[in-house]
Formats: structure tokens, sequence, C-alpha cells
């Protein structure tokens, strides 16, 4: 391999470690932003009638202890008299997650759309196919979930819920059906993350705009602005947990790699909705504990219905050391060009997460590993690139059962 075909992985790898840095951070600075301000609004108590507070304007107040000192945030019903000199806008938090995590989803999946997009079980497309399916996600479902928030429908706020949810389902079905499930999952939580970019973007910022400029030509703002920024708001608070479950999903093969995939995503989605109404509830003063239960009622349902089965106990072999020659040799054709201290296949600088296959001692030592993932799970090798077939997987399978000597 020449020094520059070496460097070009190395390099991405290390674009990889650090956008996706990136991307934790500017995730967790927007998504804190947003939880505060549900809670905020949530937790703000009216003044006492014909108060000074109240005879401000204020609808509400809070008094908060934190860091050494109290604090007293105050929301008015519609704006305050007077525009403030210096007035903060949340918007780049939004705007940074989106960017950097689209340039991340770029880096990872797009520029190795073969390896991570691909899975010819599943459909019999190219790169370029993937890649279009993938984009197209994101922009027809800000597309339709607008026109939804714009119908009649936005106002039956329950129901408006449901359609959206199944919508949402609907979409990783289809998707888990032409793209591979790590691929599938991604895309249905890049476009999720477009929908609460985009109502930033489109919708709270303009409408926040139009509110300034209203006080600046000294005209009172029209209060609709407010209430489809807050509405907006709301959607993008539930969105939250099932967006953080599919960042870190593609740690999980056993979510994505099976017949249902679309339908496991769906539960864990609806757990992570039914959670965060706990706390949005709580912050009002209400302990509803059924929706906390049947969050985990339903990821305690999934965990039990994607559970594999129980390996059979170990049976003696005639030839333990045959048998391993041919676990070895199959391990060699099949996983140690990514796996190895220097892998082979395009876009791996390093073994993934720093497992190899090289010697004897490794493939025992990582065992489980194997058997999990080859065998369990048909997660590898990745999107299957070098064909290990059904009747190697039983090989692995029949080693690691008789004990994995």
């Amino acid at each position: 391999m020449s020094v520059f075909a070496y460097l070009i992985p190395y390099g991405l790898e290390w674009l990889n470690l650090i956008v996706r840095w990136l991307h934790v951070i500017t995730g967790i600075a927007w998504i804190g932003a947003s939880f505060y301000f549900v809670w905020l609004d949530n937790s703000i108590r009216p003044p006492a009638p014909g108060s000074d507070l109240a005879k401000k304007g204020v609808s509400g107040e809070l008094w908060a202890v934190h860091g050494g000192g109290f604090y007293n945030p105050q929301k008015y019903l519609v704006a305050p008299a007077e525009l403030p000199k210096q007035l903060h806008w949340f918007k780049w938090e939004a705007y940074s997650t989106w960017l950097s995590g689209f340039a991340l989803l770029t880096i990872a999946y797009y520029f190795n759309a073969q390896a991570m997009m691909v899975d010819k079980s599943v459909a019999d497309i190219g790169s370029w196919q993937a890649i279009g399916i993938g984009i197209g996600t994101l922009v027809v479902g800000w597309t339709v979930y607008d026109l939804l928030c714009r119908s009649p429908l936005a106002r039956r706020e329950l129901w408006f819920g449901v359609v959206v949810f199944a919508l949402i389902v609907a979409v990783a079905y289809g998707l888990t059906h032409v793209l591979s499930g790590r691929a599938a999952y991604i895309h249905v939580g890049a476009m999720i993350g477009t929908i609460m970019v985009a109502n930033v973007l489109m919708l709270i910022i303009p409408g926040q705009r139009k509110m300034v400029e209203a006080m600046q030509a000294g005209r009172l703002p029209d209060p609709v602005h407010g209430q489809k920024a807050k509405q907006r708001s709301v959607h993008n608070n539930y969105f939250t947990l099932p967006v953080l479950f599919i960042m870190i999903s593609n740690h999980y093969a056993m979510t994505y790699r099976n017949d249902r995939a679309w339908l496991v995503l769906a539960f864990i989605m609806a757990a992570g909705v039914f959670i965060r109404h706990f706390f949005n509830l709580r912050h009002k003063g209400r302990i509803e504990w059924r929706y906390p239960a049947i969050g985990v009622a339903l990821l305690l349902a999934v965990a039990v219905a994607i559970a594999p089965a129980r390996p059979a106990a170990g049976v003696a072999v005639a030839d333990p050391a045959a048998q391993f020659a041919q676990v070895q040799g199959v391990i060699a054709q099949r996983c140690a060009s990514c796996h190895s201290a220097h892998p082979t296949q395009a876009g791996f600088a390093a073994a993934p997460l720093g497992v190899t296959f090289d010697s004897a001692d490794q493939i025992r030592r990582n065992a489980e590993k194997i058997y999990k993932q080859a065998v369990q799970l048909k997660a590898m090798p990745l999107a299957n690139l070098t064909n290990m077939t059904d009747a190697e997987r039983a090989q692995i399978g029949a080693w690691f059962e008789a004990g994995a000597k």
C-alpha cells in the first residue's frame, strides 16, 4: 500500500473524530438550552394580580439558586415595554449541531457508502442511489412535517403527534428495506434533526425577528409569532430523546440487525417520548408515573423480543484443532481485512474498536464478540463486503458452541 493510500483513511479517521467531537459538543449546547427553556416555561408561576410585575406585562417568573447565586428569570406575555439594548439569540447552537452532524454523516457514511449504507442482502443498489435516498429523506421529511404543521391537524396536539410519529415509523420501515440497518437508523435520526433545526431556522428565529422589528418600529408585536415558535419548540423537545438514542444506536447492532428493525426503533422512540412527557409534566408540578412505566415496559418488550437464542451446551469435538483451523481460515478471509493491525480494506486506517484477529489468541479472546456479531446478529462483516456465507457463519457458531477451543 502506498503512503498516500494509507494517509487518506488515516486523515479521514481524524476528521471523523474531530467532527464527531464537535457534533457532541454543539448537540449538548442545543439540547441543554432546549431542555432548560421548556423547563422554564413549565416552571414559571404567574405574578399576583395587580402586582408591579403584572402591570409590567410579566406572565410568569421563577426564583432559582445555582452556582452560588440567585436568579430571577421573567417571561413577558408578548414583549417588554422597551426593547433591551442587549438581546441574546439562541440559534447557533442548533445551526452548529446540524452542520457538524451533516458533515459527520458525509464523512462516516457518504464517503464510504458501499460499506456503510449498502447491504446487498437488503437491496441491490449502488452507492449514489443510497446517498440520494438518504438526502432525499431529509428534504421530504421536513416538507411533509411542515405542511402538517400548517394544516388544521396541528391544532389537535395529540392527533398531530400520533400522525407525525406514524410517518417517522413509516420512513423507518421504508429505509430498512433499502439501506443497511445502521444507515437506515442514522437517516431517520438525521431526518428528525433536520426537522428540528429547520424549525429554528425557518420559523422560530424569523418569528422572533418579526417581533423585534415590530418593537423597533414602535408597534406591539403580533403574539401569533410567539405562539408558533412555542409550538415548534415543544415539538423539538419531544424529538430529543429519540434522536439521542439514534446517535448511539450504531454501537448496538442488536437493535438494527434483525427483520423488524423498524419496529424496534418505533418502540424505543415511543419509550423516549413517554419518558420526555413525564419530565415535562413533572416541571408543571404533576407526577404521572404511568408514563415512565410505559416507557420502561416498551424497552423491556424490545429486549425480550430481540433476545438471541441461547447457544447450545458445549459438545465434544473429535478434532478441536481441525475445527479451529477452519474457523481461523474463515476469519482470515472474511474478517481480517478490517480487523487487523494493518487493515487492507479501503476506508479503514485502524481496526474497528481496536479489535484484531491476527493471532489464534486474539481470536480466542474475542470468541464471544465474533459469535455475537457474525452468527447471532450477522452484522459483520460490515455490509457483508467480504461475502461471508451462511455455511461459514455456521462453522463459527459450531466452534463457539463447542467451547471455542
